[in-house]
């Protein structure tokens, strides 16, 4: 079975790129083009060829790359989700649930609106791998730009079902912001408290607060647990669904 190897490093301002290598086949795939330069750097670094880039969103900052690295890797095959082809940038699109094979790896393609209404996410069933990008980040989730607080959470509802022992790398370097806001409505959790600490640690020396896993943003994330009696009784929402409490805590992330 495939095993990918796999290099995580900062691009542009807090934007994460993420490589996956197949020694068997050569092929490397890029989560996303944040950054043409820095993710050529890797490449040079490690004597790999660019095959593949994986496209979550539309957003700028996830797809400005795109362009160069067409003209640096001759034959390189760009997929992305079927909600913007238009911008004329993908060689193969993708739609929710859709299945495809990479370097011998089964990717399976979630369909996760809010942020964007093409987001997608792609999960490797295989190798315990999920690629959230902008929906769901280490103790956070995406701003809502184009879709509804419902669609949101309809969509971090289907990441949350996933394995908890999956690896989630997200589409930035946010942990630390998110950590802090977590605290703010989540007071009285003690893992929260711990993981901020260590979050604050790895950020000052410099090192990535990532990947972390759908067990422990499950355990942690306050997004993912609206259905959480203590921090409904935060909120003094103890009677709302787990919709209104999400959108509520959302709501508290935009204006902190």
């Amino acid at each position: 079975m495939t095993q990918f190897q796999i290099v995580q490093f900062m691009a542009r301002k807090d934007n994460f790129a993420v490589l996956l290598h197949d020694e068997d086949t050569s092929a490397t795939i890029a989560i996303d083009a944040p950054e043409a330069a820095a993710i050529q750097e890797q490449l040079r670094a490690r004597g790999w060829e660019l095959t593949h880039i994986l496209v979550t969103h539309k957003h700028a900052d996830h797809v400005e790359g795109i362009p160069a690295l067409r003209d640096a890797y001759p034959g390189l095959q760009v997929i992305g989700p079927e909600k913007s082809s238009d911008l004329g940038l993908y060689d193969e699109v993708v739609e929710d649930d859709q299945r495809f094979e990479l370097a011998g790896a089964e990717f399976q393609v979630i369909a996760t609106p809010g942020h964007t209404l093409d987001h997608v996410c792609y999960y490797l069933p295989g190798q315990q791998l999920a690629f959230t990008a902008d929906t769901l980040f280490a103790l956070g989730c995406g701003r809502i730009f184009e879709g509804t607080p419902a669609m949101m959470w309809d969509s971090l509802q289907k990441l949350r079902a996933l394995p908890d022992d999956t690896a989630v790398y997200c589409g930035h370097e946010y942990t630390l912001a998110n950590a802090l806001f977590a605290r703010t409505v989540d007071p009285d959790n003690d893992a929260l408290r711990d993981r901020l600490d260590e979050v604050q640690r790895l950020c000052e020396a410099g090192e990535a607060t990532l990947p972390t896993t759908i067990g422990e943003e499950k355990r942690l994330n306050p997004y993912l647990r609206p259905d959480d009696p203590d921090i409904r009784r935060t909120l003094g929402l103890e009677d709302a669904t787990d919709e209104e409490v999400f959108a509520e805590i959302r709501a508290r992330k935009d204006r902190f």
